[in-house]
């Protein structure tokens, strides 16, 4: 009886080296012609795509620092790369992936639903927020010195868009009053979880098992490919209804006392009940419309990704640097959703033939 063992392994890596001449030749009328060289061969000695590829995807893709991006290059196909020329090469691609970007943005201004965060970053030694607006299929970033509605009007993505917006509860985006809001739900989960922590109240466990509840009926009619009847809808918001009822009896609002100036501070529950009673409509928009989801997980992700690459690279150092990082991340995070490597995006964006995105 024989054996069959097997070893999977890669083979060693090398480069090749492809050499273009021109043919000079004179017709019987005495005019010279030459041929030319490829469009795309423009120096006597340059990089091809597919390194070029392969080196931003090791610093924009997977978020290495660019010396250590030259190291591992050189150690797999012995081609020694300088951290300059990589810097070099990502704002080409920034470029050539530009029309693609902006093209994820019309697309996202279109978009029935959006979702939508901000988070801090160290850009030139200053801070700058990166701004985020994503779905299932989409991811766009934009990085700018301000967090609030001046950054929001000046990416021109969010404002004056008919679709459902998914947010934080952050106060800016209260000021986008064409869109439809939706709330994160995660977000009230665990300001819910520290509320109970503080005052031990009953109704705040009675108000988080009713959300996850809800959520789950909502799966479940999902797979059932249904929505929630009028009547289902009213009775899950007639419940919520009595729990913030419920919280508000043990939770008065602190009236201001004679001689004081400013308002009467109130407690922190008080200030989340009255969050529940006034966006009790975006924080429902889940049940009423089973295609918003329950949280703004899909923004919280790509929020992420910037701050990975501070963590594993450092800062930018200049603004260019991160604005760069914004335009070929929107394109790599897009076209992974839809179903493309990340590296075959960038050789297609070398190559003068970007991939562009569906709506």
């Amino acid at each position: 009886m024989s054996e069959r063992r097997q070893v999977f392994d890669v083979p060693a890596a090398a480069f090749d080296v492809i050499e273009h001449h021109t043919l000079t030749l004179v017709c019987q009328c005495g005019k010279s012609h030459v041929s030319a060289f490829p469009k795309d061969v423009s120096d006597a000695v340059q990089y091809g795509s597919n390194v070029r590829a392969l080196g931003v995807h090791l610093t924009q893709g997977q978020m290495l620092p660019f010396a250590r991006a030259t190291e591992l290059i050189r150690d797999i196909y012995g081609i020694a790369v300088s951290p300059g020329t990589l810097v070099a090469w990502v704002g080409e691609a920034s470029a050539a992936l530009q029309d693609t970007a902006n093209a994820i943005a019309d697309q996202l201004h279109k978009a029935d639903l959006v979702n939508a965060d901000e988070s801090g970053l160290r850009v030139a030694s200053k801070l700058y927020w990166p701004h985020i607006a994503a779905n299932d299929t989409l991811t766009w970033y934009g990085v700018h010195p301000k967090r609030g509605l001046e950054a929001i009007e000046a990416h021109g993505i969010l404002p004056k868009r008919l679709g459902v917006l998914v947010h934080d509860c952050w106060a800016p985006y209260w000021k986008l009053d064409d869109c439809i809001h939706a709330l994160c739900n995660a977000h009230l989960l665990r300001e819910l979880v520290y509320v109970k922590e503080t005052t031990g109240q009953a109704w705040i466990q009675l108000m988080s098992d009713f959300l996850l509840s809800s959520n789950k009926l909502c799966d479940e009619a999902r797979q059932q490919q249904r929505e929630l009847t009028i009547t289902e809808v009213e009775a899950l918001r007639a419940r919520y209804d009595a729990i913030v009822l419920e919280g508000e009896q043990h939770n008065p609002q602190v009236m201001k006392s004679t001689g004081k100036r400013g308002r009467a501070k109130q407690s922190i529950a008080f200030n989340l009940l009255r969050r529940l009673r006034q966006h009790a409509d975006a924080i429902l928009r889940f049940i009423s419309n089973l295609a918003v989801p329950f949280t703004n997980n899909m923004g919280e992700r790509a929020v992420r990704m910037p701050k990975v690459k501070q963590k594993i690279s450092g800062c930018f150092r200049t603004v260019l640097g991160a604005e760069n990082f914004c335009v070929i991340r929107s394109c790599l995070d897009t076209l992974r959703k839809q179903g493309h490597g990340m590296l075959d995006v960038l050789r297609r964006a070398f190559a003068g033939d970007p991939i562009q995105p569906f709506a």
